[in-house]
């Protein structure tokens, strides 16, 4: 059985010198690469909005909006904020290598290119990106309610799941313009939301789980009322609210195996046998909270 052709990777080429742009595509598409052109930002980041590569590169120096800008206005785009961009920069140009890098860059190649170097960085920087994007993909499945940031709080990625939660709780919510709040935690419409840190995941990333409360009024209330506990009080305000053990987990930040447990020890407190048994005493006790 013939295997299926491997689909070629797409590198944008950013440069607004013509005999650099012709020498980078003739390598590039004699490597099996597909050849995207721009030479300016403002091309770059048109095409942009049609077309996604798999890697950019960026020369620093340009006319008009020069890489660093350019590279910036990418990475705060949530879509396409995954992309590597690897810088083109002259020999001795250091200030230029460090700029691009705390543009969002991924990695350099002076000029005059090697072109056998060249394509050495573009295959690991590839290969990164898909690892990368598989993993995300995983998160993405698997309903888990993730994000990452950078060291200021600027919103690097999340998950669709955690998406939606940002979109509901916060008004006019938009992925690039969110930034974590210094405390980690949002008031909003009587919910609260809290970013627990959960590791460094890359150079100036940081990975976030988002949890969720109705802000602990009525956990506090349904607490108090029934002779709970805090964190029973909280399961229980969930299955009043109709989330199932894995709407609970996620929200909560425990393990499913967790909640089960909980909801034991209050299916014993109330004296019910079923979670609808207990969920309509939790209704009917906040109905009586003035």
């Amino acid at each position: 059985m013939n295997e299926p052709a491997r689909q070629r990777d797409t590198i944008l080429v950013v440069d607004d010198t013509p005999d650099t742009l012709g020498f980078l595509t003739d390598a590039l598409e004699h490597a099996n690469l597909t050849v995207l052109v721009a030479t300016d930002g403002a091309s770059a980041i048109k095409l942009l909005s049609h077309v996604t590569p798999d890697l950019i590169l960026m020369d620093a120096v340009m006319p008009g909006m020069d890489g660093f800008e350019t590279c910036s206005r990418i990475k705060a785009d949530s879509a396409l904020a995954h992309l590597p961009v690897i810088f083109m920069t002259g020999l001795s140009d250091t200030q230029h290598v460090v700029r691009g890098l705390e543009a969002g860059g991924v990695d350099y190649v002076a000029k005059p290119i090697v072109v056998e170097e060249l394509l050495a960085r573009i295959r690991v920087h590839l290969a990164n990106a898909r690892s990368a994007n598989r993993t995300r993909i995983a998160l993405d499945a698997t309903g888990r309610f993730l994000l990452a940031a950078t060291q200021d709080g600027r919103l690097i990625w999340c998950t669709p799941q955690a998406e939606k939660r940002l979109a509901s709780s916060i008004p006019d919510f938009t992925a690039s313009g969110f930034v974590l709040p210094q405390s980690r935690s949002i008031d909003a419409n009587g919910r609260q939301l809290v970013f627990t840190f959960l590791s460094c995941t890359g150079p100036d990333e940081y990975l976030y789980r988002l949890t969720e409360s109705g802000g602990g009024q009525e956990e506090a209330f349904i607490r108090q009322r029934l002779s709970l506990t805090t964190r029973e009080a909280e399961v229980l305000i969930w299955i009043a609210r109709g989330k199932s053990n894995r709407d609970i987990s996620d929200i909560l930040g425990i393990s499913p195996r967790t909640v089960n447990k909980h909801l034991e020890q209050i299916f014993t407190k109330l004296g019910v046998e079923n979670r609808a048994s207990a969920a309509a005493l939790a209704v009917a006790a906040l109905a009586t909270r003035v």
